[in-house]
């Protein structure tokens, strides 16, 4: 580890952290102003920052190794770069674009939430720098702000057309707890997941995957095409008594799209009602059937990701499983009996590593204790 006063002589002023986001439920459903349902991890990434006189802007990451850990560009100056430092550049150029007057500063960056699983390291990343800002600046931005300049950051900056539900999520969520997410109007609950029940569970599949990639930024295009022809502002205004309708006037490829977000915000709201009443076989079903939607539908899955969650979903453990994050790779995510979670999730990476998939598995929730913050 290369501390702060190693990389720029003299110690930080502020620290501020933001944890990853697993996303319970609710899949490529924010962009589509849908339901989402996402809790916090006890990964988190943790932003050390001090100012500069000037408008230089210098961060070293902890997580980079030997590629490039150290980057530097001039505030107002921003340019893609297709690295790291292009969420930070976003971060800043956004809060300069709505209005705040920025100065430049050093920043040291370390993260626990891994790259390329699905859990939001990027958002995690972003949020974390906002609060550093604020807490250095004195800015007046709160967390609905955040989250909004973080996923600015990644559609305007990255080329990532993420939905607002990652940076809310990291923004927001809490461990313990599920946020319950209406991203059309940003109205959120809190609902206290039934802990003495349930558990949920990450394992990473050993694949990763990258949301600026042309696969993702496709669906959310296929998604905003079939909302104009149906002269819907967003498909969260569809439900499914609409389907039987919609599917003999749709072009198939643009029907199941839709079906997949239908079906999914119906889901969610669900999960949430089965999780308020500690209903861990419902809900484990929703994760079941939000897979297959996904896999079928919306077709973001891939051939890892099925096997491992099938391995998931035969555990004796489990109540249910499916994908989580974009596709295309990343994580799954899955209810197990609480008191028997961590063994069924090194059982699940176990099976699936030795399967012959060729790819190795990682449980990334529960923890580990040098995971937590």
């Amino acid at each position: 580890m290369t501390s702060f006063v190693e990389c720029f002589g003299s110690p930080p002023t502020v620290t501020a952290q933001a944890h990853g986001r697993l996303n319970l439920i609710g899949e490529h459903t924010d962009y589509n102003g849908g339901f989402v349902l996402p809790t916090a991890i006890p990964q988190y990434t943790r932003v050390e920052l001090r100012a500069r006189p000037d408008a230089r802007v210098r961060v070293f990451s902890e997580n980079v190794g030997e590629h490039a850990p150290m980057a530097e560009y001039e505030l107002g100056s921003e340019a893609p770069v297709s690295d790291w430092i292009d969420y930070v550049q976003g971060v800043t150029q956004s809060l300069s674009r709505v209005g705040f007057r920025l100065i430049g500063f050093e920043a040291r960056v370390e993260s626990t939430v891994p790259v390329g699983s699905g859990l939001s390291s990027s958002a995690a990343l972003e949020v974390a720098l906002v609060r550093a800002i604020k807490a250095l600046f004195g800015l007046a931005v709160d967390d609905v702000l955040t989250a909004q300049l973080c996923q600015r950051a990644e559609n305007e900056f990255v080329g990532a057309r993420v939905g607002i539900m990652d940076p809310m999520a990291c923004s927001l969520a809490a461990e313990g707890e599920a946020l319950l997410l209406d991203t059309r109007d940003l109205a959120y609950r809190r609902i206290v997941l039934p802990t003495a029940v349930l558990a949920p569970v990450a394992i990473d599949s050993g694949i990763a995957h990258r949301n600026a990639g042309g696969d993702y930024n496709a669906r959310r295009a296929e998604c905003e095409a079939a909302a104009a022809m149906l002269s819907v502002k967003a498909l969260r205004e569809l439900n499914e008594a609409d389907l039987p309708r919609l599917k003999a006037t749709m072009p198939d490829t643009l029907f199941r799209r839709t079906r997949h977000v239908v079906t999914e915000n119906a889901r969610v709201l669900r999960a949430a009602t089965a999780l308020e009443a500690g209903d861990a076989v419902t809900a484990g079903h929703l994760l079941d059937a939000s897979h297959a939607s996904l896999r079928d539908d919306f077709e973001v899955s891939i051939p890892e990701i099925d096997a491992l969650v099938a391995v998931a979903q035969a555990h004796p453990d489990v109540f249910g499983a499916r994908l989580t994050g974009g596709g295309f790779g990343g994580s799954i995510v899955a209810l197990a009996h609480v008191e028997k979670a961590l063994g069924a999730a090194r059982d699940i990476a176990a099976e699936y590593s030795r399967s012959g998939v060729g790819a190795t598995a990682t449980v990334l929730v529960p923890a580990t204790a040098g995971d937590t913050s």
